[in-house]
Order: structure tokens, then sequence, then C-alpha cells
């Protein structure tokens, strides 16, 4: 059986995809396989966190990564 991009294994035929669409669909099937108390947490990360910051803090960090770029170049 193929696997998709993230490794997550896949049906290889047309009807294969159409009968897992319908379970995804009916709900016997995670479609993304990931827990539904993780899902009901909502969002993390990046834009999480950019949300609950400042915009002083936001471009006190893009200063600081920029100045790393151009550091790096030299």
């Amino acid at each position: 059986m193929p696997t998709g991009p993230k490794g997550k294994k896949r049906p290889a035929d047309v009807t294969g995809n159409a009968v897992r669409a319908m379970r995804i669909a009916t709900g016997e099937e995670a479609d993304d396989g990931k827990d539904p108390a993780a899902k009901a947490l909502g969002s993390k990360g990046g834009k999480k966190r950019a949300e609950n910051m400042t915009p002083e803090r936001r471009a006190e960090i893009a200063k600081k990564a920029a100045e790393s770029r151009w550091r790096k170049s030299d």
C-alpha cells in the first residue's frame, strides 16, 4: 500500500479512496489521525503565541532574527 507525504498508509486505487472518504464522512475513521481531545484544544504554536504577544515584543523578536540573518551572511 502506498504512503502519503507524512508516511500514512493510503489506498492505491480509486475505489479504496472512495471507501476511505465515506468512512471519514460517516465518522468511522478519523480524517487526520489526531486525538479528538487534542483537536478540541485548538491551535497551538507560533500563531497562538503571536496572538498573545504585544506588537512591541513581536517587533523585538523580528529585529533579533533579522540581525542574526545578516550576521550569518558575512
